[in-house]
Protein backbone atom coordinates (compact mmCIF):
# COMPACT_ATOMS: atom_id res chain seq x y z
CA UNK A 1 0.00 0.00 0.00
CA UNK A 2 1.48 3.39 -0.95
CA UNK A 3 0.50 6.44 0.89
CA UNK A 4 2.10 10.20 0.75
CA UNK A 5 1.24 13.64 -0.21
CA UNK A 6 0.24 14.47 -3.84
CA UNK A 7 2.33 14.10 -7.05
CA UNK A 8 4.79 11.92 -5.03
CA UNK A 9 4.57 9.36 -7.77
CA UNK A 10 2.01 6.53 -5.89
CA UNK A 11 -0.04 5.72 -8.86
CA UNK A 12 2.79 5.30 -11.25
CA UNK A 13 5.24 3.38 -9.30
CA UNK A 14 2.07 1.66 -7.69
CA UNK A 15 1.52 0.23 -11.03
CA UNK A 16 5.23 -0.59 -11.78
CA UNK A 17 4.92 -2.98 -8.57
CA UNK A 18 1.92 -4.31 -9.39
CA UNK A 19 2.89 -5.29 -12.67
CA UNK A 20 6.39 -6.49 -11.22
CA UNK A 21 4.46 -8.58 -8.81
CA UNK A 22 1.82 -9.65 -11.05
CA UNK A 23 -0.80 -8.49 -8.61
CA UNK A 24 -3.86 -6.16 -9.29
CA UNK A 25 -3.57 -2.51 -8.94
CA UNK A 26 -6.13 -0.38 -7.53
CA UNK A 27 -5.49 3.31 -7.61
CA UNK A 28 -7.95 4.88 -4.71
CA UNK A 29 -8.71 7.64 -6.31
CA UNK A 30 -9.79 6.34 -9.52
CA UNK A 31 -12.17 3.97 -7.80
CA UNK A 32 -13.51 6.51 -5.72
CA UNK A 33 -14.76 7.99 -9.22
CA UNK A 34 -16.08 4.69 -10.45
CA UNK A 35 -17.79 4.63 -7.34
CA UNK A 36 -19.52 8.06 -7.52
CA UNK A 37 -19.89 8.65 -11.24
CA UNK A 38 -17.89 11.84 -11.17
CA UNK A 39 -14.39 13.33 -10.50
CA UNK A 40 -12.80 13.75 -7.35
CA UNK A 41 -12.78 17.42 -8.09
CA UNK A 42 -16.84 17.35 -8.67
CA UNK A 43 -17.05 15.63 -5.44
CA UNK A 44 -14.91 18.60 -3.80
CA UNK A 45 -17.16 20.73 -5.76
CA UNK A 46 -20.47 18.88 -4.69
CA UNK A 47 -19.53 17.72 -1.10
CA UNK A 48 -16.78 19.37 0.19
CA UNK A 49 -13.74 17.32 1.45
CA UNK A 50 -15.86 15.87 4.11
CA UNK A 51 -18.44 13.89 1.58
CA UNK A 52 -14.51 12.97 -0.57
CA UNK A 53 -13.71 11.58 2.39
CA UNK A 54 -16.24 9.68 3.31
CA UNK A 55 -16.73 8.21 0.06
CA UNK A 56 -12.62 7.84 -0.07
CA UNK A 57 -13.02 5.63 3.01
CA UNK A 58 -15.68 3.51 1.57
CA UNK A 59 -13.58 2.88 -1.22
CA UNK A 60 -10.57 2.39 0.89
CA UNK A 61 -12.39 -0.36 3.23
CA UNK A 62 -13.32 -2.17 -0.54
CA UNK A 63 -10.00 -2.23 -1.96
CA UNK A 64 -8.26 -3.35 1.33
CA UNK A 65 -10.73 -6.54 0.44
CA UNK A 66 -8.95 -7.34 -2.08
CA UNK A 67 -6.25 -9.88 -1.83
CA UNK A 68 -2.56 -9.57 -3.66
CA UNK A 69 -3.54 -6.08 -4.78
CA UNK A 70 -1.05 -2.99 -4.50
CA UNK A 71 -3.14 0.23 -3.56
CA UNK A 72 -2.22 3.57 -4.39
CA UNK A 73 -4.17 5.96 -1.89
CA UNK A 74 -5.02 9.19 -2.55
CA UNK A 75 -2.59 12.50 -0.43
CA UNK A 76 -5.45 12.69 2.29
CA UNK A 77 -6.60 9.08 2.61
CA UNK A 78 -4.17 7.92 5.16
CA UNK A 79 -4.76 11.10 7.49
CA UNK A 80 -7.63 9.58 9.07
CA UNK A 81 -6.68 7.41 11.94
CA UNK A 82 -8.94 5.00 11.22
CA UNK A 83 -8.13 4.46 7.46
CA UNK A 84 -4.30 4.37 8.90
CA UNK A 85 -5.16 1.57 11.40
CA UNK A 86 -6.65 -0.10 8.61
CA UNK A 87 -3.99 -0.06 6.25
CA UNK A 88 -1.41 -0.67 8.64
CA UNK A 89 -3.09 -3.89 9.67
CA UNK A 90 -3.70 -5.04 6.29
CA UNK A 91 -0.29 -5.43 5.24
CA UNK A 92 3.37 -3.43 4.61
CA UNK A 93 2.50 0.05 3.88
CA UNK A 94 4.90 2.43 2.28
CA UNK A 95 5.08 6.26 2.23
CA UNK A 96 6.35 8.22 -0.94
CA UNK A 97 8.07 12.05 -0.56
CA UNK A 98 8.83 14.91 -2.66
CA UNK A 99 9.28 18.25 -1.36
CA UNK A 100 6.59 21.08 -1.50
CA UNK A 101 8.55 22.72 -4.57
CA UNK A 102 9.28 19.27 -6.11
CA UNK A 103 4.96 18.66 -5.91
CA UNK A 104 4.32 22.08 -7.56
CA UNK A 105 6.74 21.11 -9.94
CA UNK A 106 4.96 18.01 -10.45
CA UNK A 107 1.29 19.45 -10.44
CA UNK A 108 1.96 22.37 -12.56
CA UNK A 109 0.17 25.94 -12.13
CA UNK A 110 -3.41 24.09 -12.95
CA UNK A 111 -3.24 20.72 -10.86
CA UNK A 112 -6.95 19.40 -11.46
CA UNK A 113 -5.64 19.35 -7.22
CA UNK A 114 -8.99 20.52 -5.18
CA UNK A 115 -6.71 21.13 -2.31
CA UNK A 116 -4.05 23.34 -4.27
CA UNK A 117 -6.02 24.90 -7.09
CA UNK A 118 -7.22 28.08 -6.33
CA UNK A 119 -4.52 29.07 -4.03
CA UNK A 120 -2.62 32.49 -4.05
CA UNK A 121 0.63 30.42 -2.86
CA UNK A 122 0.38 26.83 -4.03
CA UNK A 123 3.53 25.94 -2.55
CA UNK A 124 2.72 27.52 0.68
CA UNK A 125 -0.28 25.61 0.89
CA UNK A 126 1.51 22.22 0.08
CA UNK A 127 3.85 23.18 2.72
CA UNK A 128 1.04 23.57 5.24
CA UNK A 129 -0.93 20.62 4.25
CA UNK A 130 2.17 18.28 4.32
CA UNK A 131 3.15 19.98 7.87
CA UNK A 132 -0.50 18.75 8.78
CA UNK A 133 -0.42 15.33 6.99
CA UNK A 134 3.51 14.27 7.93
CA UNK A 135 2.67 12.51 11.48
CA UNK A 136 0.37 10.19 9.52
CA UNK A 137 3.11 9.41 6.76
CA UNK A 138 5.58 8.95 9.50
CA UNK A 139 4.39 5.45 10.48
CA UNK A 140 4.35 3.73 7.54
CA UNK A 141 6.45 0.82 7.57
CA UNK A 142 8.61 2.33 5.00
CA UNK A 143 9.43 5.50 3.44
CA UNK A 144 10.94 6.25 0.11
CA UNK A 145 12.21 9.60 -1.49
CA UNK A 146 10.60 10.24 -5.02
CA UNK A 147 13.00 13.19 -5.89
CA UNK A 148 15.25 13.02 -8.55
CA UNK A 149 14.45 9.53 -8.96
CA UNK A 150 13.18 7.10 -11.71
CA UNK A 151 9.81 5.42 -10.66
CA UNK A 152 11.04 2.08 -11.75
CA UNK A 153 13.97 2.65 -9.06
CA UNK A 154 11.55 3.63 -6.20
CA UNK A 155 9.53 0.57 -7.13
CA UNK A 156 12.65 -1.92 -6.95
CA UNK A 157 13.28 -0.71 -3.30
CA UNK A 158 9.77 -1.02 -2.03
CA UNK A 159 9.75 -4.54 -3.65
CA UNK A 160 13.13 -4.94 -1.84
CA UNK A 161 11.64 -3.77 1.54
CA UNK A 162 8.56 -5.39 1.20
CA UNK A 163 10.53 -8.97 0.72
CA UNK A 164 13.00 -8.15 3.88
CA UNK A 165 9.69 -7.83 5.60
CA UNK A 166 8.63 -10.61 4.51
CA UNK A 167 11.38 -12.86 5.33
CA UNK A 168 11.47 -11.66 8.63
Amino acid sequence: MLIGFMATGKSTVGRLIAAHMGRSFIDLDSAVEVQAGISVADIFRRQGEAGFRKQESAALTTALQTSDAVIATGGGAACREDNLQNMLAAGFVVALTADPAEVIRRVGAVSGRPLLDGAQDPQGQAMRLLAQREPFYARAHARFDTVGRPPEQVAADVITAYKERAER
